[in-house]
This record gives C-alpha cells, sequence and structure tokens, in this order.
C-alpha cells in the first residue's frame, strides 16, 4: 500500500492518539464521535459493537470511572505503522498499546498490553475510524479500571 500524504498520515495518527486521550478522561462522548460509522471488535470476543452511541455504552459498561471523572489511566499508543491508499480513501494502520494505571489503592504500574488493527475512510468529515480491532496480549491487576469481573469473563468464554 503506498504511503500517502503526509497530510493524511497526520489525521490518521492524531485520530489514533485522540482515542487515547479520551479514554483516559473517561469522555465517552467524544469516542462515541470518533467511532461514529465505525465497528470494534476484540480478539476471542464473538460479534462487533457497531456505532458511536453503542461504543460510548460499551465503554460506560466496562470502564470503572473515579472521583475524579478519570479513568485514572494512562493509555500509550506506540509502533504505529500506517497504509494508506489515497486515490481509494482507505487506510490501514497497526499500532501497539500499555496501559498504566494508578489508583489511591493501585500503585502505578502497567495493567495491560496489546495491539490494535485499525481500518479508516476518508469521508466528508475528513479521516475516521471504520474500524478497530483489539489483541490484548497481557493483563495485570485491572481490579481499578474494569466495570466488571474480567477472569469470571476470561473463564465463561473458555467454557
Amino acid at each position: 500500500m503506498p504511503a500517502g500524504t503526509w497530510e493524511s498520515h497526520h489525521a490518521i495518527t492524531s485520530l489514533m492518539f485522540r482515542y487515547a486521550e479520551y479514554v483516559d478522561a473517561a469522555d465517552f462522548d467524544a469516542i462515541a464521535d470518533l467511532f461514529a460509522d465505525a465497528v470494534i471488535t476484540n480478539e476471542g470476543v464473538d460479534g462487533e459493537i457497531a456505532g458511536g452511541e453503542a461504543i460510548k455504552q460499551l465503554y460506560l459498561n466496562t470502564n470503572k470511572v473515579h472521583d475524579d471523572g478519570t479513568l485514572r489511566t494512562r493509555h500509550l499508543t506506540s509502533n504505529v505503522a500506517v497504509d494508506i491508499e489515497e486515490s481509494a480513501g482507505h487506510a490501514a494502520a497497526r499500532s501497539s498499546f500499555v496501559v498504566f494505571q494508578q489508583t489511591a489503592t493501585l500503585p502505578l504500574q502497567p495493567i495491560v498490553t496489546g495491539r490494535y488493527r485499525d481500518r479508516f475512510a476518508r469521508a466528508d468529515r475528513g479521516w475516521r475510524f471504520a474500524a478497530r480491532h483489539i489483541i490484548v496480549d497481557h493483563v495485570g491487576d485491572v481490579r481499578e479500571h474494569l466495570a466488571f469481573d474480567l477472569a469470571a469473563f476470561q473463564e465463561q468464554r473458555r467454557k
């Protein structure tokens, strides 16, 4: 795939980095806007979550918002590789992520690592997320991050 223009590359990576900023701030309305016309899938989980409002509800239902109104996390996205087809208005990106968290009861530490596989489409409003596939590679202490019992969820998936 061709590399694309600098402007397209910048717009796409800005979307990726805005996601990290919005999720850390628990700004689920902004996440809904980022994914208004997109789907999110997770490796090993059947189905997809489609559209901004459904994705907003996913984040509201699965993330623990703390007293300061944030998730008390820092999502870092790295190793970003973007492939752009300018003439078709499509792009794909690969990246890695690590999430750090610190709360009153949890010392600063990495709590999850993984990879994103993203697709983008150019629309009237510019480049937009079309799809995000999340692959979780490592899970640490997520008790202060998730609003559900991840261990029980993983056990249920194995059955």
